[in-house]
């Protein structure tokens, strides 16, 4: 039984992901992503509470996905950057639900708790190497990280096109990859 439950909850996952990176937290439908999970609508309510909280447990497997496919690397922070914007070349709604969470949470709450916690350990790795002298303390850590994040997702509109020009995102990534190192450069 335990094993049926495992793959509604993976199945609802997946739907409600399709689902909230498509139409956001408000636009998002319950009735849709049970019908594209094959599930009963009550299964979202008896695993996940409601919608609001469908989405966190979203937003976590997101991030926790994010955070484990690509750890910083503080002694590589242009090669972390090309990572982070390949991760976002393989799942383009990564970046549509943090665009939804911005939009429609963004400045009311705290971050969610895996987000706070990863960027915490982000922050302390990026601080122990500007403490150490391998990286350049121009730029506070905290500040440091956000630009290599930033700069990580430009092109993120191109990322979700439909057809996405290969040659173009290589050189996209490429540009990434040097801004960074020259923003570390000493």
């Amino acid at each position: 039984m335990a094993r049926d439950a495992q793959e509604t909850r993976r199945k609802l996952l997946e739907a409600a992901t399709a689902e909230f990176s498509a139409y956001g937290i408000a636009g998002a439908r319950v009735d849709r992503i049970a019908a594209n999970a094959g599930c009963n609508k009550a299964m979202i309510y008896s695993y996940f509470g409601n919608k609001d909280q469908l989405f966190d447990a979203v937003f976590d497997a997101i991030v926790i996905g994010t955070v484990t496919e690509v750890p910083i690397d503080p002694a590589d922070l242009p090669g972390y950057a090309g990572k982070l914007f390949d991760r976002y070349h393989e799942h383009p709604e990564s970046l549509r639900l943090a665009t939804w969470y911005a939009l429609e949470r963004g400045g009311r709450e705290e971050p969610p708790a895996m987000v706070a916690k990863a960027t915490v350990r982000k922050v302390a790795a990026i601080r122990d190497a500007q403490e150490n002298g391998s990286l350049p303390s121009r730029f506070g850590a905290e500040e440091l990280l956000t630009l290599v994040i930033h700069l990580s997702t430009t092109g993120s509109f191109e990322l979700s096109a439909p057809k996405r020009d290969d040659a173009l995102m290589a050189r996209r990534r490429e540009s990434i990859v040097a801004a960074v190192a020259r923003l570390i450069a000493d």
